[in-house]
């Protein structure tokens, strides 16, 4: 399965900030990775590209996150769109609250990700 990987040059930060909708919490907690944090963080896409379901499968099959010590970067499968859409960051401390928040906002990264599709077929 070849899935589109929707990552601006590999500017993993941008992307993830960008698809929150400039969620505050997500901000701040990447405004407290380090230097190495935040490259393991930009590997994430070619390991995603080789193998989506690389990452933990959270509560539905196509939730997933992807741990970078005690960091999480997590993202949605669009199998249907052969796409992976890569919507948050947080710590352990914040992992529930960032999880609810993207389970309520499923219908808005669909609608992205449906854009997105469009774009590059």
């Amino acid at each position: 399965m070849n899935l589109i990987i929707h990552l601006l040059a590999g500017v993993l930060l941008a992307l993830i900030l960008a698809l929150t909708f400039n969620n505050f919490r997500s901000k701040k907690e990447i405004s407290k990775w380090s230097k190495v944090e935040i490259e393991s963080a930009e590997k994430i896409p070619e390991q995603l590209k080789e193998n989506p379901f690389v990452g933990k499968q959270l509560r539905y099959p196509f939730l997933r996150e992807k741990r970078i010590k005690e960091k999480r970067v997590y993202y949605l499968i669009y199998e249907d769109l052969k796409l992976v859409l890569v919507v948050a960051a947080s710590g352990k401390k914040d992992q529930q609250v960032t999880i609810d928040h993207i389970i309520s906002q499923f219908d808005e990264y669909r609608k992205v990700a449906e854009q997105i599709a469009k774009q590059v077929s």
